[in-house]
């Protein structure tokens, strides 16, 4: 039987303290107040003072209010009932549909032991040119998706999971504006998609602690789909609001601020996280694709600081595009030798000569005359950007390489391009 405290020793902001023993941490409990219940969970132990975030926040609760520690961590259901539903940050149903309380796991455990993984080897097709050709998503994968506010990263979420070529998808929202929301809601409806998708989303107003919950839920369901042998999709944005999050929860409990103000232990949060990506021995696999706002487009900032450093690779979006420089997907060339044969050689080929269209166009800003090669050049870049780069471009990859080759004759000659002479015999459109 489970003990009941009945006297709060402080209220600061979502966060209340009592004195009580036997407690762990991470654990829940339940918080009764003159508005109802709410769960919390602890975040932190001194001795025998027990630091609790309360889920529904700190309005309404006072000193005199019962606390009952409940024993176990944050669970949530684990079936296949959960498909196509839409939860809060908490696991609560947000679809009106009926609440789910069986085969119940814990969150936020342990990543794998290295020894059960395999070496990334498998492409996730996405029908997106600018990742299937040029920065292949690879099965496991952790890649991190920076940029700026406005830019349409939700959009390309969206495209992403309705188009990618995995088992299921499980997207997890921090910080959404409604209109956010119900764009993935009503797209994924409208595609489709819905029906192989978990949504756990927190919105901006709903309590703070469960922005820090979406990705331990959504990873927590994601591993045991994995185990039965899934290929499961992972999308979180934005791990810029869970990392703000993060740091209002250690203003309030008065820690010692790093960098612009948020805990010294970001980098190790964000890396619990990321390193659920993986590939099970004789199982399913995880891949986890982020999204990280940058304030004021300033890579250095700390959340994408860190970020970089442990994930494997970035897509940056600007100007509503996948930017081919500084976009990188350390683990292409795991997968991209073994698509078609063309494919490296393309891959290379086109975007040596988009960097040569920049290097025009900058000329043709200065007033330079535009000498013949430079006209072909330009006369490329705008086609390319159109026809490969354009997020609203949907080809598969085979059809993109094809593609690539037909923009390629339409602009240069097969010796301008710089690619091998066997490769243009065998793929060279031939009119």
């Amino acid at each position: 039987m489970r003990k009941v405290y009945s006297k709060i020793e402080s209220i600061s902001g979502n966060v209340i303290t009592v004195k009580a023993d036997g407690i762990k941490y991470g654990e829940l409990a339940e918080v009764s107040t003159s508005f109802g219940k709410s769960l919390a969970d602890v975040i932190r132990l001194d001795g025998d003072t027990v630091s609790l975030q309360v889920y529904s926040g700190g309005r309404g609760v006072s000193t005199g209010d019962e606390v009952r520690f409940l024993g176990h961590p944050m669970q949530v259901s684990f079936s296949d009932n959960l498909l196509g539903r839409i939860f809060t940050g908490s696991g609560v149903p947000r679809d009106n549909g009926p609440a789910l309380t069986e085969n119940l796991i814990e969150i936020g455990g342990p990543s794998v032991n290295p020894a059960k993984r395999i070496i990334p080897r498998n492409m996730i097709r996405t029908g997106i040119p600018m990742i299937d050709v040029f920065n292949s998503l690879v099965e496991s994968q952790k890649l991190p998706i920076f940029s700026v506010s406005g830019e349409p990263y939700n959009e390309l979420l969206a495209r992403i999971a309705m188009q990618a070529e995995v088992d299921m998808i499980i997207l997890g929202g921090m910080g959404l504006k409604y209109d956010d929301y119900l764009f993935f809601k009503d797209t994924l409806e409208e595609g489709g998609a819905l029906s192989r998708t978990i949504f756990f989303v927190h919105t901006a107003s709903d309590p703070i602690v469960e922005c820090l919950l979406v990705p331990d839920i959504a990873l927590a369901v994601a591993e045991k789909f994995a185990l039965q042998g899934k290929k499961v999709l992972v999308l979180l944005t934005d791990m810029t609001n869970f990392s703000d999050a993060m740091k209002e929860i250690a203003i309030t409990q008065e820690q010692v601020p790093s960098n612009r103000g948020y805990p010294g232990d970001l980098y190790s949060q964000l890396a619990s996280r990321y390193e659920k990506a993986v590939d099970f021995e004789g199982a399913g696999s995880i891949t986890i694709l982020g999204v990280t706002t940058m304030p004021g487009d300033d890579v250095t900032h700390p959340v994408p600081d860190n970020t970089g450093y442990i994930t494997e690779g970035q897509y940056y979006l600007k100007n509503g595009r996948i930017e081919p420089f500084g976009s990188l997907s350390r683990l292409k060339q795991q997968v991209n030798g073994d698509t078609r044969e063309d494919h490296r050689a393309l891959m290379d080929g086109m975007i040596k000569l988009y960097a040569a269209y920049l290097e025009s166009m900058e000329k043709k800003s200065m007033g330079f005359r535009m000498s013949d090669w430079d006209t072909k050049l330009l006369k490329y870049g705008v086609v390319f950007e159109k026809e490969m780069m354009d997020l609203t471009v949907n080809i598969p990859l085979e059809g993109a390489l094809d593609r690539g080759w037909e923009i390629l004759s339409d602009c240069f000659t097969p010796e301008e391009t710089g690619l091998k002479t066997d490769l243009i015999r065998k793929f060279w459109p031939s009119n």
